[in-house]
């Protein structure tokens, strides 16, 4: 009887542990990577990591504690007053950058076709960008600390057409044009 009881604490235990592991695990992926918050002080965005083991862990018994482990304003304002954290902590899906861009790209228009934007997969088939010189742009290749300027001042660009217009830039032997139906070809 003893031993089953034992038994039976164990499992209560193990699922505990596990619960909480699980929970930590998630708390640590909602604060995990980058994000942009507009800096309190100079009013401008900065790009700030959160400590996300101590957010994690304090998640288990109750709100947690978000500091920042880095900031693109540090070492000069290290001794802040971390005001940032409140945009964080009322908005943490927004201030992640894939939050950042979602929010920009929603109820767009592509340039080229003209599809609306609804969720991005951000996994494959990343949306791009085409500049005021019509050049496209992969995210990839946008600096952080530039990203509200690039969404002040680039259009949006679906994967398809980016994929299209790639092949259209790399590869014009390639690509032959044909009149849509009901035009004439002035080619003829």
């Amino acid at each position: 009887m003893l031993t089953a009881i034992y038994i039976f604490a164990a499992i209560i235990v193990f699922v505990l542990l596990l619960v909480g592991l699980l929970y930590i695990a998630r708390a640590y992926r909602q604060q995990q990577g980058e994000q942009v918050i507009i800096c309190p002080e100079t009013g401008r965005p900065a790009l700030v990591e959160v400590d996300t083991m101590h957010a994690a862990l304090t998640s288990v018994v109750g709100r947690p504690d978000i500091r920042l482990q880095n900031c693109s304003r540090w070492p000069m304002k290290k001794d802040c007053g971390q005001e940032c954290l409140l945009q964080i902590e009322s908005a943490p899906g927004e201030c992640l950058v894939n939050g950042v861009l979602a929010k920009w790209y929603r109820g767009k228009q592509c340039v080229y076709c003209g599809q609306l934007f609804h969720e991005i997969n951000w996994t494959d088939h990343k949306p791009a960008l085409r500049n005021a010189r019509r050049e496209l742009v992969e995210w990839r290749e946008v600096p952080l600390e530039i990203v509200f300027e690039v969404l002040e001042t680039h259009s949006p660009v679906c994967w398809d057409c980016f994929v299209a217009e790639s092949f259209r830039r790399d590869y014009p032997q390639l690509v032959v044009d044909r009149a849509a139906r009901g035009e004439t070809s002035a080619k003829r």
